[in-house]
């Protein structure tokens, strides 16, 4: 079983790479939302739990915008993103779309794909 594990494509991203901050930003925001984080948050330049984000619509946009940026890191193309998120019935319709629309912002601003 590990040996087919190690054998998936999975990105496997350093400090250094161009998507590593944006990610692990947008993570520790998801994350650190209560004081039990605060150590996280400030290894992580978030500051404290304060600054995580716990009202529903900006957790929503910020879930979108990794699930976008992690099809980029794939290398997936919109139309193989798009097949993808249609294999999760049980996700709402709308935030499939707003993950689309996400990678397909990310790929404007980033000029890639």
């Amino acid at each position: 079983m590990c040996r087919l594990l190690y054998q998936l494509p999975v990105p496997r991203l350093t400090k250094t790479d161009r998507y590593f901050c944006e990610i692990v930003e947008r993570a520790a925001k998801l994350i650190c939302t209560t004081p039990e984080f605060d150590e996280l948050a400030q290894e992580i330049g978030l500051g404290s739990h304060t600054n995580g984000v716990t009202i529903e619509s900006d957790r929503a946009k910020l879930r979108a915008e990794l699930d976008g940026m992690i099809a980029h890191l794939y290398g997936l193309t919109a139309e193989e993103f798009a097949y993808i998120l249609t294999t999760f019935p049980l996700v709402p319709e709308q935030v499939k779309q707003d993950a689309l629309e996400a990678y397909r912002t990310f790929a404007v601003t980033s000029n890639i794909n």
